[in-house]
């Protein structure tokens, strides 16, 4: 799914990656590749991934650290799942890079500073009646969405489908020594 090989040189000195950048972004035109590149804002940059968000509200995650295979797997299972059940509150898959553990998703409104702990489980009980348990029932997951007009939830990494068939989600593992985690 990737868009090109190799590198791209504008006005002579600045690189972009091909490699890097999503077929939905490409065009050729004549002998000429027109990359529809946008500015896109830096939301969070952690130890297990950064995310972008875009010009036009779409979220950019790139899974890194420890276990970002199985989180960045696990994510688009859940997202796919919840999909299929039609679960309104939560990123909708727009595109997915499995090579680059790169995911592009709705997005789903603005973090919440404060909800109450009856609140907060409220919106994750509503969850489980799609069939899937979140594992870091944090506020840090949970936004506000003014065009729905509702709390939605984010961040899938751990979250387990409580249906039968369905691999375990992965446990969160401390591991402090970060020279020993795989890019």
């Amino acid at each position: 799914m990737r868009a090109r090989q190799g590198f791209a040189s504008f006005f002579g000195h600045d690189l972009i990656n091909l490699s890097r950048i999503p077929t939905s972004s490409c065009q050729i035109e004549g002998r000429r590749l027109k990359l529809n590149l946008y500015y896109m804002h830096e939301a969070k940059n952690t130890a297990r991934a950064v995310v972008h968000i875009g010009y036009d509200g779409r979220v950019h995650k790139t899974f890194k650290g420890p276990q970002a295979r199985e989180r960045y797997d696990n994510e688009v299972r859940v997202l796919d799942f919840l999909q299929k059940h039609g679960c309104t509150f939560v990123p909708q898959i727009i595109e997915k890079e499995d090579d680059g553990l790169y995911l592009v998703t709705s997005n789903c409104g603005k973090l919440v500073d404060h909800v109450s702990d009856e609140k907060k489980k409220q919106i994750f009980s509503e969850l489980e009646q799609y069939g899937v348990r979140h594992d870091d029932a944090e506020l840090r997951n949970i936004t506000y969405n003014t065009q729905l007009g509702r709390f939605c939830v984010i961040d899938f990494e751990f979250a387990t489908i409580l249906e039968p068939g369905y691999p375990p989600s992965p446990k969160m593992q401390s591991n402090p020594n970060r020279d020993e985690w795989k890019a």
